[in-house]
């Protein structure tokens, strides 16, 4: 996510540093030292972050670069910035607006096409079998490429049967590698399992601290579907980068409150795609494979649960 202010007037990050030690244990902790800053290999890189399988057998990275609201010029920037830090699963959508500034960034990255994991969404307006036809190929032109790795349908809205058949046929025709849902409950969930021949990969929904989606959580485990949290700082929201409670177990590891958020859902085996156009940030995000929350900090964390959306305005 990006830099933003809290209710408190406390910015995302500023609220438990350690000085230069912090700063350095951001920088160089997971890479080793001056790799950080173009020594490193894209193997390198790509093996930084751990893989998960899904369910039709592809794996994709556990944490990933969100781009919501990322566009133009800083949207090519962070991209390209975000891969040559270790990121090679790359989160879009057509509503966001900046597919093309993606597609940008991923050619000025240098990378090749096949290490990277790019992720695009199905909106709303194009819903049904002929509609998602012609928006998929309208993002993957606007991407510069001639595949997705992932299409999601990106809300359950108007004719999700039509548009589930029509990412079928692009998911055998290998256009798309692997198709997923966002933002579906557990009833749609159902209800498309009920018809579809292929079963989704991942539901990418809202989950954070603060609305941890327990029954959700359950449900997509039994399905043997990928849980995805979309914003997993709840954008700043709430307070989440100034919460006492969180604070306490940042200090504890020597963390910050982004990573012990980040490692609480990957301890849930939660992918996550934080979202920043700070390229230290960035690192900082993927710095958390060198430390592990005990029980009494999952069973804290536990406690923040509001069970509810922080962003009513999507409901």
């Amino acid at each position: 996510m990006e830099k933003k202010v809290t209710s408190n007037g406390i910015q995302r990050r500023d609220f438990l540093r350690n000085g230069a030690a912090f700063a350095a244990s951001a920088l160089f902790l997971s890479f080793g030292g001056s790799k950080v800053f173009g020594a490193r290999t894209s193997e390198q890189a790509k093996n930084a972050i751990p893989a998960v399988k899904l369910n039709n057998g592809i794996k994709m990275p556990w944490i990933g670069f969100g781009t919501n609201s990322l566009t133009g010029d800083v949207g090519e920037r962070s991209v390209a910035d975000a891969i040559s830090v270790g990121y090679h699963l790359i989160d879009t959508a057509h509503v966001y607006g900046n597919e093309e500034a993606v597609g940008a960034g991923i050619k000025k990255s240098g990378v090749k096409r096949g290490e990277l994991f790019v992720t695009s969404k199905l909106w709303v307006d194009f819903a049904g079998y002929e509609g998602t036809k012609k928006a998929f190929q309208t993002s993957i032109d606007k991407l510069g490429t001639d595949y997705l790795d992932l299409y999601l349908i990106h809300r359950p809205r108007g004719d999700v049967k039509g548009s589930w058949k029509a990412m079928e046929e692009l998911n055998k025709a290998g256009k798309i590698k692997a198709i997923g849902i966002s933002n579906f409950d557990p009833d749609q969930l159902s209800d498309l399992m009920s018809y579809a021949k292929i079963k989704p990969v991942i539901n990418q929904i809202e989950t954070h601290v603060f609305f941890q989606e327990h029954n959700l959580y359950d449900v997509l485990k039994k399905e043997s579907v990928q849980h995805e949290a979309w914003s997993p700082f709840a954008a700043g929201r709430n307070g989440i980068f100034s919460n006492p409670v969180l604070a306490v177990i940042a200090k504890k590891h020597n963390k910050t409150i982004a990573q012990v958020c980040l490692r609480w859902h990957f301890q849930r085996g939660v992918v996550t795609i934080p979202r920043s156009q700070n390229k230290a940030h960035m690192i900082e995000n993927l710095n958390i494979f060198d430390f592990e929350l005990d029980k009494t900090d999952l069973q804290t964390i536990a406690t923040l649960d509001l069970n509810k959306t922080q962003f009513p305005e999507w409901t």
